[in-house]
């Protein structure tokens, strides 16, 4: 097979012939049709973002493909089948706290760690091989379109933090990082779960008024000035009431004031789910007062991915029209063509822009 391969961070991805994968109990071989090309791949393939690959390494954050052979204790899945591979896997060894790794692209601790040299490489190859628990049917409609419901993976993720703060129908959610691409996915998975409005808090104008225009006035945008108490005073009133749940997706270059800010417009008793990746690149850590946490009996968790159970839920919602795919931006690469489609991403990370590889074999 073919595959994009990252030799060294710093190195563009070179397309090489590999070995095809072969499928051992409990795993799958799945012919890639299309795989997501996030807007910061650039950023850990040149190394700014200090992830634990280690190459030479194919990467890639799962896809849409078509089952082309599964171990002995699949019962459900047959080969042709269209299916979603989920990239978030964890160990089979400890159902308490498994490690996870995520394939082809990080992972969490030396347990992890260890996962990650087993399941080594990602989806941007023609074939790869993927525990079977992480293979998801996908509707037939899927398979008109499989670059756009490659969607799935940048809606999950959001879905996930989602289900942590258990967001409930007609509750008001705050999405801090809402003009991201994680961001604004939050806002949409938020409306199709029963959201009674969303207050979307950023910078950039456009994204604001395109979110406002796409989903009408269960979106409240507010923009920010950069001044912590300003900003903070202008979310809670474009609320007109208490705010449920606050989500955070802001990426690691967010100042944490920003995130600050939004968390503290959450109510008495309310939550606080964070998912972004302030800190991660040093600079202020966040800091949440603890007698306002206390004395408001505020709950604060952060929530790394999603549970197996949201992906289900993803394709469900997708499958339902409940969530709309049809006004993603998709743009699509061939392999070749795999380092465009890092500097494409890059460039185009905001609301609903999806850069997509589509790798079939011959």
């Amino acid at each position: 097979m073919r595959a994009a391969v990252l030799t060294e961070f710093g190195a563009p991805l070179t397309v090489q012939e590999m070995p095809d994968p072969v499928a051992g109990g409990g795993e799958v071989v799945v012919e890639v049709l299309a795989s997501s090309v996030a807007p910061y791949a650039g950023e850990v393939f040149g190394g700014r973002r200090n992830y634990p690959l280690e190459p030479p390494v194919v990467p890639g954050l799962g896809g849409v493909g078509r089952v082309v052979s599964a171990g002995p204790d699949a019962t459900r899945l047959r080969v042709g089948d269209l299916v979603w591979c989920d990239c978030t896997v964890r160990s089979r060894d400890d159902a308490l706290t498994p490690d996870i790794t995520l394939q082809g692209w990080s992972s969490r601790g030396e347990g992890g760690a260890r996962l990650a040299r087993y399941l080594h490489d990602g989806a941007y190859a023609e074939l790869m091989r993927v525990p079977t628990e992480n293979v998801y049917p996908l509707p037939a409609e899927a398979a008109d379109d499989p670059a756009r419901w490659c969607s799935v993976g940048v809606y999950t993720i959001p879905y996930g933090g989602l289900l942590a703060g258990g967001l409930e129908a007609g509750e008001t959610l705050l999405v801090s990082g809402a003009t991201g691409n994680l961001g604004s996915a939050a806002v949409a998975v938020a409306l199709a779960m029963g959201a009674g409005r969303v207050i979307t808090p950023g910078r950039n104008r456009a994204a604001l008024g395109l979110l406002a225009d796409r989903f009408g006035r269960r979106v409240r945008p507010v923009e920010l000035t950069g001044d912590e108490d300003t900003d903070r005073t202008a979310m809670s009133a474009a609320a007109e009431g208490p705010v449920d749940m606050v989500i955070d997706l802001l990426p690691p270059a967010a100042p944490s004031s920003v995130t600050r800010a939004a968390a503290m417009t959450v109510r008495e008793y309310g939550r606080v789910v964070l998912m972004g990746g302030v800190g991660m690149l040093g600079g202020a850590d966040l800091a949440l007062p603890y007698p306002w946490i206390m004395r408001n009996s505020v709950t604060v968790r952060g929530q790394w991915m999603y549970p197996r159970s949201a992906s289900v839920g993803m394709i469900r919602l997708l499958a339902s029209r409940a969530l709309d795919l049809g006004p993603e931006r998709v743009r699509a690469f061939p392999l070749d063509a795999v380092n465009d489609a890092v500097a494409y991403a890059a460039a185009h990370g905001g609301p609903f822009d999806r850069t997509v590889l589509t790798p079939p074999a011959g």
